[in-house]
């Protein structure tokens, strides 16, 4: 100890610190490089950065304070950051808007180095959804429909007051007689840009002749009660976006369902929907969505990979949740083969939920078949059903369904007619897309082939799997960042960490 110890010979080779560090140092950041515009003091560089967060990562440690500490008390810590001390806004900084304009791009060179040392072969993809908690307040929730509500109502009030202003108002009767203010006509959408400039317009008459108390008390009612108020709805309004609600806290986060303390009781909580891909149990892709469906996240998705690979893997494999029409199509599209179940195919296979007896499901649109010639539904008691007429209906995402519509011509005379309909003409309607019926049957074909049924009991242990692990061994259940690029990029890192683990133990 006359010499003062060299911190490389305290860490032992093979020591996860060591992977960490021989694989940023071997990936290209220069994209990450490119956010600093250069001048003023010297930056920390951002590879250190970077070790020093994957690293927390792998080990649990999501605070940027505690982070910070381990860089004064940790030697491998010290070793991998050379002894630097970024404080703990420094971390933050660079995890939420360094790496937040630029995870997807470093995480895609994780997964080609991964496939350059044949951890794996990018063939198969493996996804799934799930969701995780904001770094918000559950209490501070703002509805959509509520808020429609409210804005309607205070539109209607502020309709009221402007009538009786112009009642009040002796030059506005002899202008308009018994007519509305023209602004405020009747069917009319008015905004809070609007009455302001109506009500500005009216305060100028104002005080070009005395005015009544009461047209003054409703004047004043409009600009220092409604309008604040309009104005807020009008802001909620461009948050919500496609979206139904959001958090005040963290207003990019979405109240979701998610699993209270019994799996049975679902609570509704701000978060984010995360999905990942994965092959070998490694994650190959990653994004995070807020909307809670997953249906609707799996284009956007795919679209991310693409991005970051330059392709998609040829066999894409999912559960139920994202068997649509839309995806479907995508998947063809995309020269891809689809290993994606459909609602209803575990019940198909007898693998359903077990549910009480109810006389009524025999007649669920699902146990219906059809005529492979025409088309034509056939009901369980082996009645036709007659077409009617072809409906479009267009998806939250914009996509076309082109459906058929059948109605049955046996309503009055069917003996099961209370248990088939509750129409009141008693006739059973029917409707079905032929495109997505088409696809189902190949993709049925599909999953019950020799390849589909083991793709299908890998899954289990796939994506799913995953998910576990990052749960329960990293003891990551909620995000600490708030907002969806920090959010997107603390998941990055997440995942940066779960490779790395994965890849020590390989």
């Amino acid at each position: 100890m006359l010499l003062p110890p060299s911190l490389d010979e305290m860490i032992p080779e093979g020591h996860m610190v060591r992977i960490v560090n021989g694989f940023v140092e071997s990936i290209d950041i220069s994209v990450l490089i490119a956010t600093y515009k250069g001048g003023g003091t010297s930056s920390y560089h951002p590879k250190m950065l970077l070790k020093v967060l994957v690293y927390a990562y792998v080990n649990k440690i999501y605070s940027s304070r505690r982070i910070a500490a381990e860089l004064r008390e940790n030697i491998n810590f010290m070793w991998l950051s050379g002894g630097n001390r970024p404080d703990f806004r420094t971390i933050n900084r660079f995890r939420g808007e360094r790496l937040g304009e630029t995870i997807q791009e470093v995480f895609a060179q994780l997964v080609l180095y991964l496939a350059s040392q044949e951890y794996i072969d990018l063939s198969h993809f493996f996804t799934d959804g799930t969701k995780i908690e904001a770094n918000a307040n559950k209490f501070s929730y703002v509805w959509k429909k509520s808020t429609n509500r409210y804005q309607q109502s205070v539109l209607e009030k502020v309709k009221e007051l402007f009538k009786e202003i112009n009642e009040l108002n002796e030059e506005e009767d002899r202008e308009y007689g018994d007519k509305d203010l023209p602004e405020v006509g009747e069917g009319k959408e008015i905004n809070s840009e609007e009455i302001e400039e109506m009500a500005r317009e009216l305060n100028e008459k104002l005080k070009q002749k005395p005015a009544d108390k009461k047209t003054k008390k409703a004047l004043n009612k409009i600009t220092k009660d409604y309008l604040p108020r309009l104005k807020k709805y009008e802001a909620y309004q461009e948050k919500f976006g496609q979206r139904n609600s959001f958090s005040k806290t963290d207003e990019d986060a979405t109240f979701m369902r998610m699993k209270g303390d019994s799996l049975r009781m679902p609570i509704l909580k701000p978060g984010y929907n995360v999905h990942i891909g994965t092959e070998k149990q490694f994650i190959v892709g990653f994004s995070v969505h807020q909307s809670p469906s997953d249906s609707v996240g799996l284009l956007p998705h795919l679209e991310q990979v693409e991005k970051n690979l330059g392709g998609i893997p040829g066999k894409v494999i999912a559960d139920a949740g994202y068997g649509c029409e839309e995806n479907y199509e995508y998947l063809e599209s995309k020269n891809l083969e689809a290993f994606v179940k459909y609602p209803g195919f575990d019940r198909e296979q007898g693998k359903g939920k077990r549910r009480k007896p109810n006389p009524r499901r025999k007649y669920y649109a699902s146990n219906f078949t059809y005529d492979e010639t025409t088309g034509e539904p056939i009901c369980p008691e082996g009645k036709r059903l007659r077409y009617v007429e072809t409906i479009e209906d267009k998806t939250n995402t914009g996509y076309t369904v082109t459906k058929h519509l059948y109605q049955c011509e046996h309503g009055a005379t069917c003996p099961v007619r209370d248990l088939c309909t509750k129409a009141l003409s008693g006739r059973r309607s029917h409707e079905y897309s032929p495109r997505l019926m088409m696809f189902k049957k190949q993709v049925s074909e599909r999953l019950m082939s020799d390849e589909g049924r083991a793709l299908r009991s890998q899954r289990l242990i796939e994506a799913e799997a995953v998910f576990g692990l990052i749960k329960q061994n990293l003891n990551f259940r909620r995000f600490n960042l708030r907002g969806l690029k920090k959010v997107s990029a603390e998941w990055g890192l997440v995942s940066m960490a779960h490779n790395m683990i994965k890849m020590a133990a390989s």
